[in-house]
């Protein structure tokens, strides 16, 4: 199962950086996963006003690290 890890920083204090996780659909190769992955970014900022992201890559769901 894959995810998508995201790194993101507060808008007003770019120097305050997190990172998150976005489980996406059991089933799907990494591929897909890539391709979809900007499509969730509009679902996650709704989620995480005042968050940017920085960088993002898709990679195994047991994963914890960027």
């Amino acid at each position: 199962m894959l995810a998508i890890f995201v790194s993101a920083c507060l808008v007003r204090d770019p120097g305050v950086c997190r990172e998150f996780k976005i489980q996406v659909d059991a089933g799907i190769d990494s591929m897909t996963c890539v391709v979809q992955a900007p499509l969730q970014f509009g679902f996650w900022a709704k989620e995480h006003p005042g968050w940017q992201i920085s960088r993002w890559r898709c990679g195994a769901a047991s994963e914890n690290k960027i």
